[in-house]
């Protein structure tokens, strides 16, 4: 073995799962015997799905919006850690250990692995009124370059343990936060991508990034910085995918690999790079 070989960094892959998929028993199936199939180490970050909102509504809890963003008030942020941390995460750690993926539940708050900041006050423009306000989105969490707990992490990895991650952190003083899934899985790679070859993989119910948005067929291979600039002007990017859009940015300027976004049924496409749209810089 030369020298440059023996220094190579392990690899390292981690795959952020949200949207319909997580609602939809078949699918996830199809997605966790894929997600099992990944050479390497592996990390598996889990949005909620629509089933926070379905029982928080059952339980009369209403869901708060501002400017089409989820407001987490205390008993909201009750419900969301029932579901995220406990219902959703335990069960797809159950599926994944039926196919002896040797998978551990985990919030942030576990082994202090992802540690947040309450978001502050925020001065932002009403969509509907046109007027600025003060917005206090409650209980989230944001992250830094500090969050992630790297060397405990790299504990878990390098004994066989394959972490689950649900949306859930803590600010290191007992008050536990919801933060976003996306953000959350750019935050490990970025930090993991000192120790680790990290590739990033973002999955959901579509191909990639639409070039039209009705047209499942119309996935751009890949995005650019300066074909990113030119979509955005030409209004082609769905507002919804902007900030998956930015998360990936952030990892592939910070030490990343590759990115990707792509079809959780494709996952299994990933190892010929035919997989969704690639995040280059």
């Amino acid at each position: 073995m030369n020298k440059a070989a023996s220094h190579q960094k392990p690899t390292l892959s981690i795959i952020k799962i949200g949207g319909n998929v997580i609602d939809n028993t078949e699918k996830l199936a199809t997605f966790l015997t894929a997600f099992c199939g990944l050479p390497g180490f592996k990390i598996l970050v889990h949005g909620g799905g629509k089933m926070a909102t379905k029982l928080s509504q059952d339980m009369g809890i209403e869901a708060k919006m501002l400017n089409g963003r989820r407001v987490t008030d205390a008993e909201m942020l009750k419900m969301v850690t029932m579901v995220y941390a406990g219902l959703i995460n335990k069960n797809i750690v159950a599926q994944l250990q039926a196919q002896q993926c040797n998978a551990i539940g985990l919030s942030g708050a576990d082994g202090n692995l992802i540690l947040a900041k309450k978001r502050p006050i925020q001065q932002i423009k009403n969509s509907e009124t046109g007027e600025t306000e003060n917005i206090d989105f409650g209980y989230v969490g944001d992250l830094d370059a500090q969050s992630v707990h790297t060397k405990n992490l790299s504990v878990l990895l390098n004994n066989g343990f394959i972490p689950v991650f649900s949306a859930i952190t803590h600010n290191g003083e007992g008050q536990l936060l919801n933060t976003n899934a996306d953000t959350i899985a750019s935050a490990l790679a970025v930090a993991l991508s000192q120790i680790y070859d990290t590739s990033l993989i973002y999955c959901f119910e579509k191909k990639g990034v639409l070039r039209d948005v009705d047209d499942e067929q119309s996935a751009i291979s890949e995005i650019n910085p300066s074909i990113f600039e030119t979509l955005q002007a030409q209004n082609i990017i769905h507002s919804g995918m902007l900030p998956k859009l930015h998360n990936a940015f952030e990892a592939i300027n910070n030490g990343v690999k590759q990115v990707f976004i792509g079809h959780a049924d494709e996952l299994h496409l990933l190892h010929t790079q035919q997989f969704g749209t690639r995040i280059t810089i």
